[in-house]
């Protein structure tokens, strides 16, 4: 098989103006997985930032997690929850180029299955997380909203989604 781009980049956002939640929408079903890189910033506060597929504000997703800071470690679960947590002990800085988040959706295009996502946030003032997420429905993800638990992103947060091709 000849070599060639692996990952191809589908959208990219840069907020013009504070937001609370970003959308891709229209996601075609020609790649194997997802990867959205999130490097943004909140108003105020550490907030958590979210994931929802397809607008499904039920009560369908379940997250699980590890943080640690190097000094210490916690991990946690929810379930029936309207959302996928993205990252929860770290959450967003209130400055840009404080941390990133990484999300891989996997199988996002199989219509058989349920959804799972697997983030890795990183903030260098706070630590890192681990977080699996499960979205409890077999429909092909064509939108993904992500959006803060409260506050507003920054103006000049970015968001990057790529699709995966298979090997």
């Amino acid at each position: 098989m000849a070599a060639g781009n692996t990952y191809t980049q589908i959208a990219s956002t840069t907020l013009g103006s504070a937001a609370s939640s970003v959308t891709f929408s229209s996601i075609a079903s020609t790649y194997t997985d997802l990867v959205i890189v999130v490097q943004a910033a909140v108003t105020a506060g550490s907030i958590a930032l979210r994931m929802q597929f397809n607008s499904d504000t039920g009560a369908n997703y379940s997250s699980t997690w590890i943080s640690g800071t190097g000094t210490s470690a916690i991990s946690s679960r929810t379930s029936g929850t309207t959302y996928m947590k993205i990252d929860e002990y770290s959450g967003m800085n209130t400055t840009l180029g404080g941390g990133l988040n990484f999300i891989n959706v996997m199988n996002y295009a199989n219509a058989t299955t349920y959804k799972t996502a697997l983030t890795r946030p990183n903030r260098a003032d706070l630590g890192v997380d681990a977080v699996v997420g499960l979205w409890r429905n077999t429909a092909a993800i064509t939108s993904i909203t992500l959006l803060t638990s409260s506050s507003t992103m920054v103006t000049g947060s970015t968001f990057n989604l790529y699709g995966i091709t298979a090997a």
